[in-house]
């Protein structure tokens, strides 16, 4: 058998990936049968058992290995703490473990001052040290090092935990402004959604981020439609982890007439339908008119015993807030209207306006401006806006 190249053992490099090396041959590269037949079928569920396995392995390796970082962290914290070691001791303390023990990699100067970092910024979090655990390491960095505020560190480190997140699209989300966005426009829904679904504010959004799809300027409903379809695991990771695709201008018959839903998805969590219209425009309060027209039809034809009543989704180009709130405000279906977004929003423009929000609801930061990143602040703890789903 050939022997299996390890790759170096160093914290910037994420342990689930790491975990691999460290797995039989068997499970690390274990291949994925098509149950084609009662013969492959059964195949297919020793795969299955062995796949569940090796994804256990990774997690359990990742735990124990953020685990150590944090405990390495703490012993570092409270020895320059109690003035026992001052700040040099620690670059001897990196050099020691590459003189004695150069098969130990990744316990850099650097590395190990990440580690007290983590450790003393979640040390008195009681909800959300346990979180840190959950996360590969090259996760925590990124979260560490991009986020100011403490709710904010919740917000990524749950919902990367949720959403299932690698890398990549974390810090596309941080790209976007997610948290910015979610404190400063929480999504516009009908009141039967929040009655007829609990939680389900929780799971959309007020605007949804498609820069992948590379529209141009005076793009057509059809372009829009196509590039969604074109790049639907991309749109799927936007919406989130429970989406699921069901179909595309779905067919809805009423009466004697033809109709054609946009897009249509089941959402696990909710157990229920959800339609999406396009419109490349400006909202019209007539378009609510449709999507509800939807909603009614799908609800009577389509719908199953077990799943709770349907969601509309209106995508729009731009939309007036007011005119939104309008429309909304006397609407018997659980419809919401959201805004898709083309292009990275201009993410210091909103953290100056998130600035100005804490400012107005925190009075120690009125007329304070925007500290450095990693300067002390006296600042009243908020919890995460509610996108994470989290009390």
């Amino acid at each position: 058998m050939p022997q299996r190249t390890k790759a170096p053992n160093a914290p910037g490099r994420d342990p689930l990936s790491r975990a691999q090396d460290h797995l039989p041959e068997t499970l690390a590269t274990a291949p994925t049968v098509s149950a084609t037949g009662p013969l492959e079928a059964s195949f297919a569920e020793v795969v299955s058992l062995i796949q569940q396995a090796r994804l256990g392995a990774f997690r359990a390796v990742n735990t124990v290995l953020v685990d150590l970082y944090w405990r390495v962290g703490e012993y570092i914290s409270k020895k320059l703490e109690t003035a026992e070691w001052g700040d040099g001791v620690v670059a001897d303390l990196a050099a020691y473990i590459q003189r004695h023990h150069p098969n130990l990699r990744g316990f850099t100067r650097a590395s190990l001052f990440r580690m007290r970092q983590l450790f003393e910024t979640y040390c008195g979090e009681k909800k959300v040290a346990p979180l840190v655990r959950q996360l590969p390491w090259s996760h925590n960095l990124i979260i560490l090092g991009q986020c100011k505020r403490p709710e904010e560190r919740e917000f990524y480190l749950r919902l990367a935990i949720r959403e299932r997140w690698g890398k990549r699209e974390l810090e596309r989300q941080m790209r976007t402004a997610l948290f910015e966005r979610a404190v400063l426009s929480p999504p516009k829904v009908a009141t039967a959604l929040r009655e007829a679904h609990l939680g389900a504010e929780a799971v959309f959004k007020d605007a949804y981020v498609v820069e992948f799809l590379q529209l141009p300027d005076g793009h057509t409903e059809s372009d829009l439609h196509r590039g969604l379809l074109n790049q639907l695991r991309a749109f799927l990771i936007e919406l989130g982890r429970d989406f699921c695709f069901a179909g595309s201008e779905v067919p809805v018959q009423v009466g004697g007439r033809d109709f054609a839903l946009d897009l249509l998805f089941f959402h696990r969590g909710l157990n229920c339908l959800v339609a999406i219209e396009l419109k490349v425009g400006r909202f019209e309060p007539e378009y609510l008119g449709k999507l509800e027209f939807y909603l009614e039809a799908l609800d009577r034809d389509v719908r199953k015993p077990h799943e709770r009543p349907s969601i509309g989704l209106l995508l729009c180009a731009t939309k007036d807030s007011q005119v939104v709130e309008y429309a909304l405000s006397r609407s018997l279906s659980p419809a919401l209207i959201a805004e898709y977004q083309t292009q990275l929003p201009d993410k210091k423009l909103l953290q100056a306006k998130l600035h100005e929000f804490y400012a107005q609801s925190d009075p120690d930061l009125q007329g304070m401006a925007p500290a450095a990143e990693g300067a002390p602040r006296k600042r009243t703890r908020r919890g995460p806006p509610s996108l994470t789903g989290e009390s």
